[in-house]
């Protein structure tokens, strides 16, 4: 059988082909398209070709960080998380000074400079809590890249504290919040939202966040949790969102698409998807945010041969070493890799493994 090219692809690819080599946008339409493609092939072509625009180097970078969950106290019931515990449960926690000290210690001895900190939408805990925390973080250890709290953390203290959401993030940022992780968008669409999360923040409230962020100078990073109820429409609203986000900021430095894992939630007859979605999700989203440097391989969600085939369907960076996961993990995926492996995986699929930092700033080689 001859090998398919784009000449025999169909109009709407070949024309979608011809916008993608000229540095073009393509349109909502074009993305339903590419999300309908059943050759992957073809597919990988164009996003390989998407990324060496953005990002020329054949170089693939990653991060050496670790998460910390400070509490897993949650009033928000979102049906996807296996993670949270109402107030009052007995497996309920918050992490101590010492204890969360203990852990960054931990990552410092591994090589780590960054730590990404999240946790549940706790009632109590509001922005005294988090200034205490993170001066102290920031003054034990200085050079540390505190990249913490979703959107919706973020929301819910303001809401909590009484305070305007401007005023809560510029207290945050100076007492030490470097960055913004953008957990917590799922799917940017409100009827999705209000299936899997209804007691969550909306679409425009996470946009709002993010705005907000970007405009005090704070970068931030992108997802989307695709695999539960959404449609593919909604999956290219999600992304529409995104890219006018960054026309109007220019404040998000990467985008990570990843798989819901439905074990032990209230979703769990949701049919876990599979690696070629994944891929077909993963190569739209390179060709549609023509704004964004930079996308992740989630190999956290795939495994690592799925994470190192991601390298060929448009991503370029490897993501952390996560050297504790807590979330994913709570839902039954358990993939693991540490700095050695993830360099390999890199090295092994013909590229040159990089450190970076969370404004993907080369530290040195892997």
């Amino acid at each position: 059988m001859p090998t398919p090219t784009i000449a025999t692809a169909g109009p709407r690819l070949a024309a979608i082909a011809e916008t993608v080599a000229a540095g073009g946008r393509i349109s909502d339409a074009d993305a339903l398209a590419l999300l309908a493609c059943t050759d992957l092939t073809l597919l990988g072509r164009l996003a390989e070709q998407c990324r060496f625009q953005r990002v020329p180097e054949r170089r693939v970078t990653f991060i050496v960080d670790r998460n910390i969950n400070y509490t897993n106290v949650c009033i928000t019931r979102c049906k996807f998380c296996a993670f949270y515990r109402l107030p009052g449960d007995p497996a309920g926690y918050v992490l101590s000074h010492a204890e969360i000290f203990a852990k960054i210690d931990e990552l410092r001895a591994q090589g780590g400079h960054q730590l990404l900190l999240q946790g549940g939408h706790h009632p109590e805990l509001k922005i005294d809590w988090f200034e205490a925390l993170f001066t102290a973080i920031k003054a034990r250890y200085p050079d540390l890249h505190l990249h913490a709290l979703s959107c919706s953390e973020i929301a819910h203290l303001a809401r909590r504290s009484k305070l305007s959401l401007a005023e809560t993030i510029r207290r945050l940022r100076v007492a030490g919040l470097d960055s913004i992780p953008g957990a917590g968008a799922e799917i940017l669409d409100d009827r999705v939202r209000g299936v899997i999360a209804p007691y969550k923040e909306s679409t425009a409230s996470w946009l709002a966040v993010m705005r907000e962020a970007h405009h005090q100078g704070i970068r931030t990073s992108a997802t989307m949790m695709y695999g539960t109820v959404e449609t593919d429409a909604e999956i290219v609203a999600h992304l529409h969102r995104l890219r006018d986000l960054q026309d109007e900021t220019g404040g998000f430095v990467a985008f990570i698409p990843w798989a819901f894992q439905p074990a032990s939630t209230e979703l769990a007859t949701a049919t876990r998807r599979g690696a070629v979605e994944y891929l077909r999700i993963l190569a739209t989203s390179r060709i549609y945010l023509d704004n964004f440097d930079h996308l992740q391989a989630s190999w956290v969600t795939q495994g690592e041969k799925i994470g190192q085939l991601a390298l060929f369907f448009g991503a370029d960076d490897m993501g952390s070493t996560m050297l504790e996961e807590n979330v994913v993990s709570a839902a039954g995926c358990t993939f693991r890799l540490g700095r050695p492996e993830l360099a390999h995986l890199i090295a092994a699929a013909g590229f040159t493994a990089a450190l970076r930092d969370q404004r993907y700033q080369i530290l040195g080689p892997a």
